[in-house]
């Protein structure tokens, strides 16, 4: 995935960017009750790096959304809403680590550089369950998700899936990458 080269959109984009949002905010009011669109698009047009960050998650189909607020910080927190993996992300191996191992047939890229580079986090296992509880995702893909330390140091990682009416959530080789897996980002403003 080619970044783009400015971390800020124009003013039209900014403004088609907070159109979509707005609207995908409105039509899924159960991801954040109580939270009002006004005080997040202040808080947006606040940070114009956090907007390039949604663009990106954005443009590579994640679908981003804000799903609550932190208590201890207040920010609000933003996931990849997408009913699948997000597909500009996908076919993609865990880390760099996993993606210098590979003997044959790399992909392109990894999904903790790819994250880091668009300003945002792979959702960890607690984060990925609770998306799931505002809707049904992942029903044809997986997603990667934050990895302990402890198991990446011996050679894994883990990603999460829906299948049969219940969220799995696995473990692969970091090296491993397949067509119908990506990562959901969090994306903290």
């Amino acid at each position: 995935m080619a970044m783009e080269k400015t971390k800020e959109l124009s003013p039209e984009e900014q403004e088609e960017l907070l159109r979509t949002l707005k609207s995908r905010f409105n039509k899924n009011k159960h991801r954040h009750e109580g939270l009002e669109w006004g005080e997040v698009q202040t808080r947006l047009e606040a940070d114009p790096e956090k907007m390039w960050s949604l663009h990106i998650m954005e443009s590579t189909g994640g679908e981003p959304d804000v799903v609550g607020q932190a208590t201890n910080t207040g920010e609000y927190l933003f996931y990849d809403c997408s009913a699948e993996s997000p597909k500009g992300r996908r076919s993609v191996c865990y880390d760099l680590e996993g993606l210098e191992s590979r003997k044959d047939h790399p992909p392109a890229d990894n999904a903790m550089d790819m994250a880091a580079a668009m300003g945002i986090e792979l959702l960890t296992e607690e984060q990925y369950r609770e998306l799931q509880q505002y809707g049904e995702f992942d029903l044809k893909t997986s997603s990667w998700l934050q990895t302990p330390a402890a198991i990446r140091k011996l050679g894994g990682a883990l990603f999460g899936d829906r299948r049969y009416d219940h969220v799995f959530v696995y473990h692969n080789g970091a090296q491993s990458y397949y067509a119908a897996r990506g990562f959901r980002g969090l994306l903290r403003v």
